[in-house]
């Protein structure tokens, strides 16, 4: 009917397109010497998306899109988007043969590469599955197209794609620290979610400057870029990660958001620059990916910023913050909700857990993914349905509310340890091992023990290669309940981690496990 308004939604493609037409010559995005303005920005967007339709490709179609930190990888992610695509980031950390399963699983049409990931791709070419277009970034070659040619591409305006809230925009692969990757499908609602809470929660806007110091494939990087661009700021890209390179930045720069995981911000607080570093400019200092451990925790306001917020969260769909404000009284909790979510406690069988008593939390809101990506058995077990029939995602993690609401995260599901038939947390025990001072970092797992069935063990990363781990032990297990005491301490001089800095326990228990009936 003509006499009908639409039902009008902003899209972040439509966003972007705002932003560049109001303050075209405004700097969007900074990764080394290189820069956009908004309105080459949006510009490089609209032709990356005008080459993909050319190609094909449109609404149900994937896209992979296998980058570096660059500011082509930001044009290439949204431009698959602008084009009414579904992208799929993958990560630079993958072999050929995980890189050529995920480009199968995903029934990407289209892939999109930079030089850092050519080795690994080239082989996968001939067996590619559905891929019938491959787009170069930074080499040439016979079957490729250079992404160059792409952005020197004349039409520059908007394609005519009409995007709905429950089309996909990404599908993310999880980092498998548990098991397989499974690819997780989320849509231009969650994203939008994603952009305008994360906002709203740690004050992003348009005189924003935003430093990202992690991978863009890794979706809590998102959590600094979406929230950023929504808003119409200034994103600051790093290469690559250096503790002093992040201080330059920060002061050079004037940046006010950041987000880092706890291991790069344990290498910030050993950089001998750090206290003669203004990073006065800095109001908001994001923590995720794993938790801060409280000595930690504590030198972060003290040192780099007052401005912590520490956030919870699984990329199928639910996070919670705990804000600058809250640390006095909740030190140890994560916060509530992040806008928009909603938080409960479950036990075994699925009945909803009263305050202070632990179980597997479980998530509800307008971030939560769509589904597993062809998979639907595994989408199913994931959810729990409340009196009201929401559906909320479990998330394998155990926690608890406290009287006021506030959640507190005890541990992994699958990383729990369970000695002569108790459970024990390793988080808890890692809280006490991280008070030695010898102790840079620490992750502790289960190992088998002929009588209690599995024991701690705690892997630590010493401040110094000749720290003494029986002192460690004997100072540790003195202070440890007698479910919780250590059976050895090793030192390590790294633990493997996925993107975010996540320790893989699966492939630190492995070796200890092998050949044993667990």
């Amino acid at each position: 009917m003509t006499d009908m308004l639409d039902d009008p939604q902003v899209y972040l493609p439509d966003l972007f397109a705002t932003h560049a037409r109001h303050y075209p010559r405004k700097t969007a995005i900074v990764c080394g010497d290189d820069t956009r303005t908004w309105g080459d920005f949006s510009a490089n967007v609209n032709r990356v998306a005008h080459h993909l339709i050319d190609q094909g490709v449109g609404k149900g179609d994937m896209v992979a899109v296998m980058m570096g930190n660059a500011i082509e990888t930001l044009e290439a992610i949204f431009g698959v988007v602008r084009a009414g695509a579904c992208v799929v980031p993958l990560s630079g950390l993958l072999t050929s043969d995980q890189l050529g399963g995920l480009l199968s699983d995903s029934g990407a049409v289209v892939a999109i590469v930079s030089d850092a990931f050519r080795d690994r791709v080239e082989p996968l070419r001939a067996g590619s599955g559905a891929v019938r277009h491959w787009i170069s970034h930074g080499f040439s070659g016979d079957g490729w197209y250079p992404l160059a040619d792409v952005l020197q591409g004349d039409r520059t305006g908007a394609p005519d794609v009409r995007h709905a809230l429950t089309d996909p925009f990404n599908l993310i692969y999880s980092s498998g620290t548990t098991g397989l990757p499974k690819g997780i499908l989320q849509t231009h609602r969650a994203r939008l979610h994603w952009a305008f809470s994360n906002a709203v929660e740690m004050g992003f806007g348009a005189s924003s400057r935003a430093l990202v110091t992690t991978p863009l494939y890794s979706n809590g990087t998102w959590l600094m870029m979406l929230p950023i661009l929504f808003a119409g700021g200034t994103l600051h890209v790093m290469p690559g990660f250096d503790a002093a390179g992040f201080l330059d930045i920060v002061e050079r720069e004037r940046i006010t958001h950041t987000f880092m995981v706890p291991a790069q911000y344990i290498m910030v607080l050993d950089q001998p620059a750090l206290d003669k570093a203004d990073l006065s400019s800095l109001q908001t200092v994001l923590s995720a990916g794993s938790p801060l451990r409280r000595n930690t925790k504590r030198e972060v306001m003290d040192r780099i910023s007052p401005g912590l917020y520490e956030l919870y969260g699984y990329s199928e769909g639910f996070a919670s913050i705990l804000r600058p404000h809250q640390h006095d009284e909740k030190f140890d909790t994560v916060g509530t909700p992040v806008i928009g979510f909603e938080v409960c406690i479950l036990d075994d069988e699925g009945n909803e857990m009263p305050t202070g008593e632990a179980g597997e939390i479980a998530g509800y809101g307008a971030g939560i993914m769509s589904r597993y990506h062809g998979r639907a058995e595994q989408t199913a077990e994931l959810i729990w349905r409340d009196a009201r029939g929401r559906t909320f995602i479990r998330s394998g993690d155990i926690g608890m509310l406290d009287e006021d609401g506030f959640l507190k995260i005890l541990d992994r599901k699958k990383d729990m340890i369970i000695s002569g038939g108790f459970n024990v947390f390793p988080s808890d025990v890692e809280a006490i091992v991280g008070q030695h001072p010898e102790v840079k970092d620490v992750t502790v797992i289960g190992v088998p023990h002929d009588k209690w069935g599995e024991s701690c063990l705690a892997l630590v990363i010493p401040h110094d290669a000749n720290a003494d781990s029986d002192a460690i032990l004997a100072w540790c297990n003195e202070r440890l309940a007698k479910t919780q005491r250590l059976v050895g301490v090793e030192l390590r001089e790294d633990f493997p981690r996925n993107a975010l800095g996540k320790v893989i326990k699966k492939e630190l228990r492995a070796p200890y496990w092998e050949g044993v009936d667990a």
